[in-house]
């Protein structure tokens, strides 16, 4: 069924599904080819650099316009042959067509992009650090699935690439670790035994952790990073790419040291994955979370891997760091929030504070940079830059930035 144009479509400067020959010039930090017709921007995804294309215009905003990629007029000399049948139709990869080094150099060129327009300065980005495994890496995926009709077959996987509510029917994906794929077929057969019995459409569960698949979001499971083991419930956040963890860690580690440093408070510390790796090189750690319950398992994870020196605590929003008696000359903070940033409230709650090195590590270095941003306001210098691929074939990644400023 062909597309009806939207109502409130803007026909400026092109119509709807208006064919266009672009050139491709760069990636967008969501992935997406970026082509300038007549200093105008278009984004077309899945469309590489130095590519000539015809793409289909979809949208038009006020400085740029999103299309479709219809044709490869010339190709690029980087472009490969995905390893995913799904790829370009699934939204989970942006760049299997893409040479993993290639992938890596746009990742570091993503920040330092970021850090120009966004925050306004030029700083030194160091090179990503890459994944030691580039396919099967993950520990973890959630495939859904909508309310089964009577009767009907019905798709199990991942959402369609800029689509609502479409999905891929998934069988096997390659940036999955293997027993996870393996567990995958039995799973969706058993599910679709029990179609009857859905309600509603689900999101299931797939975690490997040590000899097993688990796919109950409430049962207790286990990484290890370097000599130290985390429990923490299958369905909580924990970093799913455990073969780039050891170095991740070790990075902040490193930035997080300092001549004075005596003490390390963890925030946004979950489970405890950085406080506990790096208790070894502080004389006291205090992890801060909002959630009783993973401060509960950070406790255990102290206990269970004889770690005296760190404890966690549950702590409301608005008062974060008034049980903290550190100080702040002394004192490193590392900081991982959620995808959205550190609220302003946290920041104010932070710089009154006042510690003396902090550590930022963020899966959005978009909304890192804009917090970047009040740190510098604040004092603060930029240490290093160092992004890590937790994500090949995404366009996804880890930045840490290291930050200190005299008390």
């Amino acid at each position: 069924m062909a597309q009806q144009r939207p109502r409130k479509f803007k026909a400026e400067p092109y119509d709807w599904h208006e064919i266009v020959e672009l050139k491709i010039e760069g990636l967008s930090n969501l992935g997406a080819g970026i082509a300038k017709p007549d200093g105008w921007v278009v984004f077309v995804p899945f469309a590489l650099p130095g590519e000539k294309i015809l793409a289909k215009v979809w949208r038009n905003e006020a400085n740029c316009s999103h299309a479709d990629l219809v044709e490869i007029l010339e190709l690029s000399p980087d472009r490969i042959e995905p390893r995913c049948p799904h790829f370009a139709t699934c939204g989970g990869c942006q760049y299997q067509h893409l040479p993993y080094e290639k992938q890596l150099g746009w990742k570091t060129r993503q920040v330092q992009e970021l850090l120009s327009h966004m925050v306004g300065i030029e700083a030194k980005v160091n090179p990503t650090v890459p994944s030691p495994k580039q396919w099967g890496y993950r520990s973890k995926i959630t495939p859904h699935f909508q309310r089964p009709k009577p009767g009907e077959d019905f798709p199990i996987g991942f959402l369609e690439f800029n689509r609502r509510t479409r999905l891929v029917d998934i069988y096997n994906c390659p940036i999955a670790m293997d027993e996870i794929n393996e567990a995958l077929q039995p799973i969706r057969d058993d599910v679709k035994s029990r179609a009857a019995e859905y309600r509603k459409g689900a999101t299931l569960l797939l975690r490997a952790t040590e000899d097993r698949v688990e796919t109950d979001h409430r049962a207790p499971v286990s990484e290890k990073v370097e000599n130290l083991k985390f429990h923490f419930l299958a369905g909580d956040f924990f970093q799913n790419n455990p073969f780039i963890l050891d170095s991740f860690t070790k990075h902040a580690a490193e930035q997080a040291e300092g001549p004075n440093q005596k003490y390390l408070l963890d925030a946004y510390c979950g489970s405890g994955l950085f406080g506990l790796s790096l208790a070894k090189n502080f004389e006291r750690v205090v992890g801060i979370e909002l959630s009783e319950t993973s401060a509960d398992w950070a406790r255990r994870n102290a206990k269970t891997n004889g770690i005296e020196n760190a404890s966690f605590i549950a702590s409301s929003a608005e008062d974060l760091f008034a049980d903290i008696t550190f100080p702040p000359e002394e004192t490193s903070i590392v900081i991982d929030p959620p995808r959205k940033g550190c609220s302003v409230d946290f920041l104010n709650q932070l710089f009154a504070f006042g510690p003396s090195r902090v550590v930022y590590v963020s899966c959005n270095p978009a909304t890192q940079m804009r917090d970047l941003k009040s740190f510098l306001e604040k004092g603060y210098e930029i240490e290093s830059i160092q992004p890590f691929d937790l994500f090949p074939q995404t366009r996804h990644l880890e930045c840490v930035i290291a930050l200190s400023r005299q008390c």
